[in-house]
């Protein structure tokens, strides 16, 4: 893939992967982008994950024709970035490796050794030529790890953006959604408590003239159009924004009462006309889509169950992640069920003790086994105040 005249891809994809990070499902796969410039000095950006390195190694190979690199820029230490580095340093032994400081203090974590010999420590403002291209770096802190620079070429405006701007999903694989699903799930589970700091990094981003973005993952965004939806959307998250009208129910139920209620709730809202009423069983569905879905409406209705005095496990998880990143300028209700004591509602709500702006809705719905006529009334209720029916 030819980014510009000069600019190549040498990436990979990876159709293998089970969990990215351990945690997140990819059922399109992952894409670990690398890209080389070629001028009268050549240069690399990043490294790909360690199961791929012969794979990039040879895409290298394939666009040099067997001539020496001279420098390799390590934005990010994550490794799934960095694993080939001590790979590269011995393939091409005289090229100048190209980092921030604390990234070489991570490369003698992993490696053994910070290439004291052959290093270049870059800070922000600093520039480097490699002929007719000038890079200039920027330094992009906790977006999302501490030793983050992304690089801006001058010449060909192309914005090297680190995991700024990543998604899931293979290069070779076409993603029936588009874009925005897969970057939001991406960018909430993963970036999505350093809000501040991608806010920083966008009003910098906003003096450059950028005409291409190359992500470390996910698609090169190509088109004004493109990186200006890619920014806004960027905009939205990182500033804990209401994405899309509508709400989530995330609920989790023992013996099916409690997702009686949620089911329940559901119907009451859509004949209120609410525009969108998303719901995710925590027990079952994948709960890095229901953490993106909370961000992205601006109400949760949670629903569970007491268990042990405290709440059912699925949803102390649920919450927890909520509150881990940040989650805030939202309306929560809660929904709770316990045969004798029930106590769910309190304790879900002191999960959010330290979150900014959460407003609480006035109606909890308190089922005690099942739905009765007392529990349905408060459903209808808390439907009118969730769908902003007056009383009366």
């Amino acid at each position: 893939m030819n980014i510009t005249s000069d600019i190549k891809y040498i990436g990979v994809n990876d159709h293998d992967i089970d969990l990215f990070e351990g945690q997140y499902v990819v059922p399109l796969g992952m894409a670990y982008n690398s890209y080389l410039v070629k001028d009268e000095k050549i240069l690399v950006f990043d490294t790909v994950d360690r199961r791929f390195g012969d794979e990039w190694l040879g895409n290298i190979r394939k666009e040099t024709a067997g001539a020496a690199v001279d420098f390799l820029v390590v934005q990010h230490m994550e490794p799934d970035h960095s694993a080939n580095i001590a790979r590269f340093a011995q393939e091409f032994p005289d090229a100048k490796i190209v980092a921030s400081a604390q990234a070489f203090a991570m490369m003698k974590n992993y490696f053994g050794t910070d290439y004291a010999e052959r290093r270049i420590v870059i800070k922000e403002g600093d520039t480097l030529s490699t002929g007719r291209h000038v890079f200039a770096f920027v330094a992009a802190p906790m977006v999302h790890w501490p030793e983050v620079m992304v690089t801006f070429d001058t010449t060909d405006k192309v914005l090297f953006s680190a995991d700024g701007f990543g998604k899931f999903g293979a290069l070779d694989r076409e993603d029936p959604e588009g874009w925005d699903c897969e970057a939001r799930r991406y960018y909430i589970g993963i970036v999505g408590k350093y809000g501040p700091q991608v806010q920083a990094l966008l009003k910098k981003a906003a003096t450059l003239p950028i005409e291409k973005i190359c992500p470390l993952h996910g698609p090169v965004l190509a088109t004004q159009e493109e990186i200006a939806h890619a920014v806004k959307q960027y905009d939205t998250w990182s500033s804990y924004s209401v994405e899309s009208p509508g709400l989530l129910i995330a609920y989790t139920s023992v013996y099916g009462h409690t997702k009686e209620a949620a089911l329940k709730l559901r119907e009451m809202l859509l004949a209120r006309g609410c525009p969108k009423v998303a719901m995710a069983d925590l027990a079952r569905d994948d709960q890095p889509e229901a953490v993106e879905d909370a961000f992205r409406y601006g109400t949760t209705v949670l629903a569970t169950t007491t268990y042990n005095m405290d709440i059912f496990p699925w949803m102390r998880h649920f919450i927890y992640h909520l509150v881990e990143r940040n989650y805030q300028n939202r309306r929560v209700a809660f929904i709770e069920n316990g045969s004798w004591a029930p106590a769910a509602a309190r304790v879900m709500k002191a999960m959010f003790e330290k979150s900014k702006n959460i407003e609480f809705c006035n109606t909890t719905v308190t089922i005690k086994g099942a739905l009765d006529e007392a529990s349905e009334k408060q459903l209808a209720a808390l439907a009118d105040e969730l769908a902003g029916v007056k009383a009366g």
